[in-house]
Parts: C-alpha cells; sequence; structure tokens
C-alpha cells in the first residue's frame, strides 16, 4: 500500500532512484510520496463514503504546507491543535469551516485567531476552557461551534504515552461529566455546543475499540436528545494504526466495514459525521533515509552509526517504537518481500542503529539482522511520513533535514535543509 519499491535490487519512491535523490539532496533527508498520499486518503474516502464524513487530516502527523494542500485539494478539511498548525491549514487553503481545533492548552490568542478565521468547531476538553472560548466570542460579538471531547473508558491496547480515552487522562471528560456539561453549557448563546467528539488513543489497530467507544457516544446522544440537547455531529476522532511491519493494522476498509452500519442510523437522522485521520495516510508516505559514518564493535555488540537519530526520528527513544530499515541498495537475494522485526534472509547480520546525539537513548534500532553495511552506505528508515519530521529538534545544535516530495519521476524539495545560520538566528541581534 505504499509506493516505495525495489527495482534490481535499488530501492525507488515512485519513479526515482533514492541513492541518486540522496546523493542530489544530501541526508539525512525525509522523502515523500505523493501517490501514496493521494491514495491513503482517497481509501478512507471510499471506505467510509456512504457516512458522507467531513475527513480531517491531523496536521500533527506530518505538517508541510505542500503536503498538506494536496490533501485539501482532495477535499480534506483538516485537524489543529495549535495556532500553528491552524496557519499552516490557511496556509494550504484549507477550507476553514472544515477545521477541527483540538488541544487542552488554547491560549487566548490562538482563540480569537479561531474565530476570526470561522473554523469548524472547537473540540472542548474541560469546563473551564468552555466557559473561556464563549467568553471570548462573546466580547467578540462572535458565535462559535463546539464538540466536547467525551472520553468514554475504552483501552485502545496502544501505548500508554498514546493512549488518551480512558478515564483518567487530560483529555476530554467522561461520560456522566458529559451529561452535567450539557446541562450546564448547552444552551450558550455565544458558543453553540452541539457536537461530540472522540478519540481514544494512536495506533489503535483493531476495530473493536471503536466499536464500544462509539455505541458509548450514540447510548449518550441519545440520553442527551431526551433532556433536550441537540447533538447533530458526531467527530469519532482518528487513530487508525498503520503498517509499521507488513499486516500489522487493518485497512480502511476494514475498519468501515464495522464503524459504517454503526453510524449509518445518526447520519440518515440527519447527523454529521466527522474523521481525524493522520498517522494511517502519512505514515507510509515517508520514509527517512541516512548515511551510514562508522561501523565499530562494542565488546560484542555492533553499531551501525548513522548521520540521523532521534532528533530526527524520536519515536523509537521515546515509545519503543518499531521502525523496519533496510539498505537502500541490496544483492538480489536481500531484496525484502515483507517487513519485519524477524528478517529470514542469508547472510545478515545483528547491529544496533544508532545517531550522532550525545544520549544512550539514541538509536533507531536494537539488535536488528540486516545485511552487511559499510561506511557511505545508505539506509532507508520506513513508515516515517507520521510523527517524524513533526517532531524534529535542533538538540545537540543539530540542523533538521530537508524534505522532498516524488510524484512520478520528479522530486520536489519542499523543504530546505536548515543551516546553522537558522539555528542561531532568533539569538542574534537582540536586545538586553
Amino acid at each position: 500500500m505504499d509506493d516505495f519499491q525495489y527495482k534490481n535490487g535499488q530501492l525507488h519512491c515512485e519513479q526515482v532512484n533514492l541513492d541518486e535523490l540522496a546523493n542530489r539532496f544530501g541526508t539525512p533527508l525525509y522523502v515523500y510520496s505523493r501517490r501514496t498520499f493521494e491514495d491513503h486518503y482517497d481509501r478512507i474516502a471510499q471506505a467510509f463514503a456512504a457516512l458522507e464524513p467531513v475527513i480531517c487530516y491531523s496536521i500533527k502527523s506530518c505538517g508541510n504546507v505542500h503536503l498538506c494542500k494536496l490533501l485539501a485539494e482532495r477535499g480534506a478539511g483538516m485537524d489543529v491543535v495549535s495556532g500553528g498548525e491552524l496557519h499552516r491549514a490557511r496556509l494550504a487553503k484549507a477550507e476553514m469551516g472544515k477545521v477541527v481545533y483540538a488541544g487542552v492548552g488554547k491560549t487566548d490568542a490562538e482563540i480569537r485567531q479561531a474565530i476570526e478565521a470561522g473554523i469548524g468547531y472547537f473540540n472542548i476538553e474541560s469546563e473551564a476552557e468552555f466557559k473561556n472560548i464563549a467568553s471570548i466570542a462573546k466580547a467578540m460579538n462572535a458565535r462559535a461551534r463546539a464538540a466536547l471531547r467525551v472520553n468514554p473508558d475504552v483501552d485502545p491496547k496502544t501505548h500508554v504515552k498514546t493512549t488518551t480515552g480512558k478515564k483518567e487522562t487530560k483529555f476530554g471528560v467522561d461520560i456522566e461529566r458529559a451529561r452535567r456539561f450539557f446541562e450546564t453549557f448547552g444552551k450558550d448563546s455565544n458558543l453553540e455546543l452541539c457536537a461530540i467528539h472522540l478519540h481514544i488513543g494512536s495506533p489503535v489497530l483493531t476495530v473493536d475499540p471503536y466499536v464500544q467507544a462509539i455505541e458509548k457516544a450514540l447510548g449518550l446522544i441519545k440520553d442527551l436528545k431526551q433532556s433536550g440537547h441537540a447533538v447533530s455531529v458526531l467527530d469519532i476522532g482518528g487513530g487508525f494504526g498503520a503498517n509499521y511491519q507488513s499486516d500489522q493494522s487493518p485497512v480502511a476498509a476494514d475498519y468501515a466495514a464495522k464503524i459504517v452500519p454503526l453510524l449509518l442510523p445518526f447520519k440518515q437522522a440527519g447527523g454529521q459525521i466527522i474523521l481525524e485521520p493522520g498517522r494511517t495516510i502519512a505514515a507510509n508516505a515517508g520514509m527517512l533515509l541516512t548515511r551510514v559514518q562508522y561501523v565499530k564493535m562494542g565488546g560484542s555488540k555492533k553499531f551501525i552509526i548513522v548521520d540521523t537519530g532521534m532528533h530526527h526520528l524520536i519515536r523509537p527513544a521515546m515509545y519503543d517504537a518499531f521502525h523496519f530499515l533496510w539498505p537502500t541498495n541490496v544483492a538480489p537475494n536481500h531484496e525484502p518481500t515483507q517487513r519485519k522485526a524477524e528478517m529470514d534472509l542469508p547472510g545478515l547480520e545483528k547491529a544496533d542503529v544508532v545517531g550522532p546525539i550525545c544520549e544512550s537513548s539514541d538509536y533507531l534500532a536494537k539488535d536488528r539482522m540486516l545485511p552487511p553495511m559499510a561506511r557511505g552506505d545508505l539506509l532507508a528508515v520506513y513508515t516515517a511520513g507520521a510523527y517524524g519530521m513533526v517532531m524534529a529538534s535542533n538538540y545537540n545544535a543539530m540542523p533538521r533535514p530537508a524534505e522532498v516530495l516524488v510524484s512520478g519521476a520528479k522530486a520536489t524539495l519542499i523543504r530546505r535543509r536548515e543551516t546553522y545560520d537558522d539555528l542561531v538566528g532568533p539569538e542574534l541581534n537582540v536586545g538586553a
């Protein structure tokens, strides 16, 4: 389901040779496939077509303006969590009425910015936040719409750091509080509370947690209606999985097969459905290319030291996340037919792939079986399109990578590589 494939031992993105791309733009380098981005979005749109949903791409997963623009041109709305992401959505020419704004710590300036932009919905995380947004809207003589984020207390069986739908999280309110919330704020004249928002975590690799969460949300909506509170919109969030390993995650049609029948009656009664996919669109549409700097032995352990690490892809260090990685140029008997932690191919060697950062946690893979590698070889880190470049930092005063978008045989630079001057620019020529 992506366009990174080997041809005669050489890895390509669509029709572009990745070794030639790295020689042209340097490494580390984030590479994205336009066809994969668009195909993954289209698969979601087709799978959920019966619901006619508003599909709001989650900018936090991969926020380059050029990539957001690709999806906006396909009709996508945007899921934003900050004023900076809203700015990206506007630059991408996304339809503001299709923008949903989440996040627990929206500032007054960000709220005013969003109201002025005419966004579709604020996803409300607390009573205090509702009161503040309503107050700001009143002061602006404006009217905005709100979706209450509800925690259905469902276990998505994902990493503890990305589980968000349990009762004891910083996000949203539990179902009992939701009922009281509508009783207290359901008739506000400046902030119309007319929607429910869910987001249970990411990545969620089974469909059942969504079924449980949606069933609870529909029950809540029914109870609210009986109490005189009409909920016309249900945002079921995102969190759909991606294949970090082959066949790890359901595809869009698998999620839809159970979710669509649950939501059809709500849609047929005039309700609107919102989806917030990010990872499932972006993850396998992007790859991080890195060059081997040194190969060393530490006792009995082999280390492959590369020119990228936790400062550019923090997921292994932060989440113990698995990313398949493989040389871009291999002998025919080393072309991977699948992407797994354990590869059954001849002549592989066990090694840790580590970066240049002065931290023991700076690694991309541990005890990984790989073809023999040497200084100068190019290594591809797969499934790096989501939560890769967006989480990159300048730790150890390292410039962030360039980003390139491939479309067919054409490769376009969509973010230049940072320079040392970029690192220190904000620090120079400032007042005391």
